[in-house]
């Protein structure tokens, strides 16, 4: 069969760059799909309709890539719009051409915009569409296009970054501690793919999770934080979640979680998978 191969989504930074580079230190070659090809690119990084936002964010999939190659593993940069749909097909495609197969998709990209920071009377009716999209019909298109082929390669494995916006009231208000309902709506809805699968498919060997990450100090999060005048201090890191997800695809005691939803930070904790952080 070869080296594993994987494709994780929204991979030009944040949690998506640290799982990419955690599963590639245990053996798999990596297909790494995000807007932002090239550092500094422009992107409209709104989360609320009352302020633009257009700033640059760092990271970057060359970026990412180099720090991949450096670990030795062989790379496959793919542009995506997770709400366009048929740029979601064309990455798919492409990773069927350049590799036949892959054996592991990790659904981590997600929408940021109007919506995600917004009281309910302020959200545009379209931007529940694309939450929708982006977080429900792209990894199901990703998922339709890959896991013939996972199947037949033996050892299937799926894994979505899921969020408690999808499951629990918010704490707080959109942007005091809580989140817009679009966001909500939109993760909510990505939620239930890995367990359906899981259920139909782990008779053909498939495993399958739900990762929970809790609240990461990734590097959009530090920027709105300065926004508000603060700093982020004794909060985990994205690297939290890679060692986790690496922990959940190596061991029999992550492989006996298949089916459920994994909280990242309590398991980092218990099975000590990271130095402290808070």
């Amino acid at each position: 069969m070869g080296r594993f191969k994987a494709l994780v989504t929204g991979a030009s930074r944040g949690i998506g760059k640290a799982i990419a580079l955690d599963i590639a230190r245990i053996g798999y070659d990596v297909a790494i799909s995000a807007r932002t090809v090239h550092a500094g690119e422009v992107r409209d990084n709104t989360l609320t309709v009352h302020r633009s936002d257009t700033r640059p964010l760092p990271g970057s999939l060359d970026e990412t890539a180099a720090e991949l190659r450096a670990v030795g593993v062989e790379v496959l940069p793919v542009a995506a719009d997770l709400t366009d749909l048929a740029s979601v097909g064309a990455c798919a495609q492409r990773i069927l051409d350049a590799w036949g197969a892959i054996d592991l998709i990790v659904h981590n990209g997600r929408y940021i915009g109007p919506g995600l920071m917004d009281m309910f009377m302020d959200i545009p009716l379209e931007a529940y569409g694309r939450f929708f999209t982006a977080h429900c019909l792209a990894p199901i298109v990703l998922t339709r296009a890959l896991l013939p082929g996972m199947l037949e390669r033996g050892q299937p494995r799926l894994i979505t970054i899921t969020s408690s916006a999808g499951m629990e009231v918010p704490p707080g208000l959109p942007g005091q501690g809580g989140w817009g309902l679009g966001y909500g709506v939109g993760k909510g809805s990505g939620h239930p793919l890995a367990l359906q699968l899981y259920a139909e498919y782990k008779d053909q060997g498939l495993l399958a999770w739900n990762v929970q990450p809790g609240y990461i100090a990734t590097e959009r999060n530090h920027i709105s934080v300065r926004d508000y005048g603060r700093e982020i201090t004794g909060v985990a890191g994205p690297s939290v979640v890679g060692a986790v997800v690496a922990w959940l695809l190596t061991t029999p005691e992550g492989a006996a979680l298949a089916g459920t939803m994994v909280e990242a930070q309590p398991v980092a904790r218990q099975h000590d998978l990271h130095p402290a952080w808070d």
